[in-house]
C-alpha cells in the first residue's frame, strides 16, 4: 500500500525559505500525479503545486514564481522549495498522490508557519 510521509515544515520569518519533502513508499509505480496541497485555519484545502503524469507541472497563482515542485524518482521523494514566504503561506501542507484505480493518497501533513 502506498504511503506518503512529509517532513521539512517549521517556523520561518517572512521572506525566508523552506523545503518540504515527501517520501513515498509502497507501490509507487501506481502514482500518475503527485503534488502538494495546503490548508490554512478556517479555509478549504487548496492545490499548491502538482506534477502530472506527463511530467508537466501546475502551480497555484499565489505561489507561481516563488515555489518549485520537483521529484527524485531514485529516492521516491517529492520536494517543494518555497521561497519568499509570507504570512499567507502559513498552513498545514499535505503531500498528495493520485493513484491508478484507487482512491487518492494523502500524507499526514506538516505545519508551515511564517512569522511576519
Amino acid at each position: 500500500q502506498l504511503q506518503l510521509v512529509e517532513s521539512g515544515g517549521g517556523l520561518v520569518q517572512a521572506g525566508g525559505s523552506l523545503r518540504l519533502s515527501c517520501a513515498a513508499s509502497g507501490i509507487t509505480s501506481s502514482i500518475h500525479a503527485i503534488g502538494w496541497f495546503r490548508q490554512a485555519p478556517g479555509k478549504q484545502r487548496e492545490l499548491v503545486a502538482i506534477i502530472l503524469s506527463g511530467g508537466g507541472t501546475n502551480y497555484a497563482d499565489s505561489v507561481t514564481g516563488r515555489f518549485t515542485i520537483s521529484r527524485d524518482n531514485a529516492k521516491n521523494t517529492l520536494y517543494l522549495q518555497m521561497n519568499s514566504l509570507n504570512s499567507e503561506d502559513t498552513a498545514v501542507y499535505y503531500c498528495y498522490a493520485a493513484v491508478r484505480n484507487a482512491a487518492p493518497i494523502w500524507g499526514q501533513g506538516t505545519q508551515v508557519t511564517v512569522a511576519s
